[in-house]
């Protein structure tokens, strides 16, 4: 494939994604940036041959450098994680602790961790950004799940979604160990 073809290529797969990342329609993003929706549609399909008052106009409305549209690499369609990369991100009083296993990076990033609480032990957790999402799911013991003032448990083997973009707590009330798998989808 020629330079200009990875190239277009690479814009036509970094905005698609980009933009479904944002959760916007063709029509919104054109709106956003400045440009017709019939250029957007050619952007993304490989076809179009946009100036460069254009991409930098569709950079901007998506949050990110002009470099990041045209950049040819491709990432790698999996990235390893080995354990000697897991960093203890909190350590609670009682010796529990919250892992980050795996993390992708720019936003939308999307992280997954592993928690250990211990009896008594709680993580209070700030609002994330408008639009973060979290999904638990409790291997061992009854997490005591605080989301914006209302107080859910969840038992073993059960899981639950709730919004991030308020704040959140994570609690062990019981008289063993809470084990839980987290992924957040920050937007």
């Amino acid at each position: 494939m020629s330079g200009q073809g990875a190239i277009g290529e690479a814009v036509a797969r970094t905005v698609r994604a980009l933009r479904a990342g944002h959760g916007w329609s063709l029509d919104e993003l054109a709106g956003r940036a400045g440009v017709s929706k019939g250029v957007l549609v050619g952007l993304e399909q490989g076809r179009g041959n946009p100036n460069l008052g254009t991409l930098i106009r569709i950079s901007d409305a998506l949050g990110v450098p002009l470099t990041r549209l045209v950049q040819v690499e491709e990432e790698p369609p999996v990235r390893m994680f080995r354990p000697e990369r897991h960093v203890v991100l909190w350590e609670g009083e009682e010796g529990g602790t919250g892992t980050l296993l795996a993390g992708s990076d720019p936003r939308p990033s999307l992280e997954l961790w592993r928690w250990v609480l211990r009896p008594g032990e709680t993580r209070e957790s700030d609002a994330h950004v408008p639009g973060t999402k979290e999904i638990v799911y409790v291997q061992e013991g009854t997490l005591t799940l605080g989301v914006d003032g209302r107080t859910d448990l969840v038992e073993e083997g059960a899981a639950a979604v709730f919004v991030g973009d308020r704040p959140h707590s994570y609690g062990n009330a019981g008289k063993g160990d809470v084990r839980f798998i987290l992924a957040v989808l920050d937007l």
